[in-house]
């Protein structure tokens, strides 16, 4: 039996909006030991972005330090770790040779990605992110122009070491064809080319990625991304975040059981009228500490209102507008022809039914016709 912690998108030191997450992302860290030194894990997985930038501050590295060895050395749990697009792998390897003395496994190359390590009936192939270009120049073969291609020459090397007496994970950072993205992933190529098809990691018993932040991103049963331990954007705030505890037994089953986190600020969405959350009646029921987006359904403009809100709810993220319907405002489509057929007054009327859901009123009517008529004897005048 091999029973593994897979995790990954820590993206220590992350803010959102210029708040500091270091708080929240110790106390749900916490609660990923609580359940490693519980089920008395044989490794934990760390599917890359362990830090949220290439140069990360100080007090990142301090605190990811911190969480390694704690794992690491206090508890004594083997660590299967890659680097993600959001490190550097440079900066990321450094002490890497001699981490290996201690069972914790840290790969930033794919030369080093080739060689499994073996852990109990398992053997572990650690891929960190990487470009095509990488593999062009490791391989010397110029035809690796994608990901897909570039991920399947690895894997074909990989699979050169396999040991039929082994079951083979896969440790890497990447996106898998199918898969659904949020909004806090960087997008690191356009139009799919960073794409990787499924069927390259058929011959594994269970492939660990990062890099989505869905941990339901995936539709593949071992083909698996853990998601984030936090939310980390507006798209993320019904997500359940958390990370997964796999096992995979010596006649091959596998299951999979995710473990939710929760830190003490969330990330929520708030909707409704300027007013109505604004009064106290319901302000107390809510959680005014957490990070909040505030959608108005209003149609008014509200004076000063995001420092009003603040007032309230201290860190409040953002701030935008719904039309009646619920959805976000926004202008209908019109095609080129149409909107070069359509009068200025015509389109505004359009713009404004779209962003309420009403009509223009009388008095707004008259007013939009004043406004108009001015307009055009200004262009009268500066034509003359």
């Amino acid at each position: 039996m091999m029973k593994f912690i897979h995790t990954a998108d820590w993206h220590i030191g992350k803010k959102i909006h210029g708040f500091q997450l270091l708080k929240e992302q110790e106390e749900v860290y916490r609660q990923l030991v609580e359940v490693a030194v519980k089920e008395k894990v044989d490794a934990i997985v760390i599917a890359g972005d362990l830090y949220d930038r290439a140069v990360p501050p100080a007090e990142a590295v301090l605190l990811l330090n911190k969480m390694l060895m704690e794992l690491n050395i206090v508890q004594k749990i083997p660590l299967l770790v890659v680097s993600g697009n959001h490190d550097s792998s440079t900066r990321l390897a450094t002490g890497g040779p001699w981490y290996e003395f201690l069972n914790f496994h840290l790969v930033t190359k794919i030369e080093d990605s080739l060689k499994p390590i073996v852990l109990g009936n398992t053997q572990f192939f650690l891929l960190p992110y990487f470009e095509p270009i990488d593999a062009r120049l490791y391989f010397g073969d110029s035809s690796l122009t994608t990901h897909e291609l570039a991920a399947k020459r690895v894997v074909e090397e990989m699979k050169k070491s396999f040991d039929p007496n082994y079951h083979q994970v896969l440790v890497a950072h990447l996106f898998v064809a199918g898969s659904l993205r949020t909004d806090s992933e960087t997008e690191v190529t356009v139009g799919g080319l960073d794409q990787v098809s499924a069927s390259v990691f058929k011959d594994f018993d269970y492939v660990a990625l990062g890099h989505l932040h869905n941990p339901n991103a995936s539709r593949h049963e071992r083909i698996q991304y853990s998601g984030t331990l936090l939310k980390f954007s507006v798209s993320e705030a019904n997500q359940a975040k958390g990370f997964k505890l796999i096992e995979l037994t010596d006649e091959g089953n596998l299951k999979n059981t995710f473990y939710p986190v929760e830190s003490t600020k969330s990330l929520r969405v708030l909707t409704g009228f300027f007013d109505d959350l604004t009064a106290r009646d319901y302000y107390e029921t809510q959680k005014k500490d957490d990070y909040l987006f505030i959608q108005l359904k209003d149609t008014q403009i509200i004076p000063d209102a995001m420092n009003r809100l603040r007032e309230i709810y201290p860190n409040v993220l953002g701030m935008e507008r719904l039309d009646k319907t619920g959805l976000l405002s926004k202008m209908g489509q019109l095609n080129k022809e149409k909107i070069q057929q359509s009068s200025p007054r015509a389109l505004f009327e359009k713009y404004y039914q779209e962003v309420t859901g009403d009509s223009l009123s009388k008095q707004q009517t008259d007013l939009l016709t004043t406004i108009f008529a001015q307009l055009k004897i200004e262009e009268e005048d500066q034509t003359q």
